[in-house]
């Protein structure tokens, strides 16, 4: 039997990640807090709880390899206690496991850049979520000469299943049923996004990649720079929608953010969207030959996911990436 591939998390990114290694035949596993609905009947699953060291260390027991793809409610308090508690908890399951572990990342611990953001540059300690990941980075980092750990960084992701996105059901869902996209932040600023199916490639490549790969920081590649009404109207195209693009002014938005909480977390991150975001993803490009799919094909597969579907609540965040 071939070695055993848990996937801790079964949000888009996850669900992403199980559908190629079970078309690929691989051998698997999936675990979070609760068994999924949609967890296909073939796919084992266990109950783990990341933030109990003995529950991490009994669902990572039998694995060669660990693909982490979670989250955590969009709470600053709820990341600076939750993140370094299970990264901790992660590092001393993979060491007792002698399992290499595939991290995807996000790219907040950079804080506020004017350049595109490069695997080599400092962590902040600026904003509670920035930090809070930040934390998390130190703990993996300084367990690399126990536990061999790859983490891909990722910067905002989009596609078929992501409702909780800047480019998810309150843009493309909400064109998908004959309304404007509605956007918190600026529809005319140059953003990077990463494709759904892309980083489960990606996280697959890691996963067959030797151990000289690992103790190290990847950046996720994604196609060639858009903005979001470039993005959003390239979806609203393939499904014969009008790309009409409403965003909430800045100075609503404090007042809607005692109603709302992600758009009051939001506000600390405002620096992602105020100028053009750029990530350097070159290392990973030239390391595996990573073609991303273009905005086309992306924006088309994500819109047409929408149609017929029913508004999805925004008041909390998804725990799995």
């Amino acid at each position: 039997m071939s070695e055993e591939i848990l996937v801790l998390g079964y949000g888009a990114v996850g669900r992403a990640v199980v559908a190629q290694l079970l078309a690929e035949g691989r051998h698997l596993r999936v675990a979070q807090r609760s068994r999924p609905a949609d967890l296909p009947p073939a796919v084992p699953f266990t109950p783990c709880d990341l933030l109990d060291a003995g529950s991490v260390a009994a669902a990572m027991a039998g694995a060669a390899q660990i693909v982490v793809a979670i989250g955590f409610p969009y709470d600053g308090k709820t990341w600076a206690a939750a993140w370094p508690r299970a990264m901790a908890n992660l590092v001393a399951g993979a060491e007792a496991a002698g399992a290499r572990v595939v991290f995807l990342d996000n790219l907040y611990m950079y804080g506020a850049q004017t350049a595109p953001l490069r695997e080599d540059m400092a962590l902040t300690s600026v904003g509670a979520k920035p930090a809070a990941r930040a934390a998390a980075t130190r703990v993996w980092q300084a367990a690399t000469h126990r536990v061999r750990f790859a983490a891909l960084r990722a910067p905002d992701f989009y596609g078929p299943g992501v409702t909780l996105s800047q480019l998810g059901d309150l843009a493309f869902g909400a064109l998908a049923r004959g309304k404007a996209a509605q956007l918190i932040v600026p529809a005319d600023t140059p953003h990077d996004f990463a494709y759904v199916p892309d980083i489960a490639r990606a996280l697959v490549l890691l996963l067959d990649a030797p151990d000289s790969d690992f103790g190290q920081i990847w950046h996720m590649p994604s196609a060639p720079t858009q903005t979001l009404r470039q993005i959003l109207t390239l979806g609203a195209d393939a499904i014969g929608a009008r790309p009409r693009v409403f965003v909430i002014p800045s100075f609503v938005q404090p007042l809607l953010g005692l109603f709302v909480p992600m758009l009051r977390e939001m506000r600390e991150m405002h620096f992602q969207w105020d100028r053009p975001y750029h990530v350097d993803a070159r290392r990973f490009t030239a390391r595996f030959g990573f073609v991303p799919a273009p905005f086309a094909v992306g924006a088309a597969a994500t819109a047409r996911s929408f149609v017929g579907s029913a508004p999805k609540p925004v008041m909390g965040a998804a725990v799995a990436a």
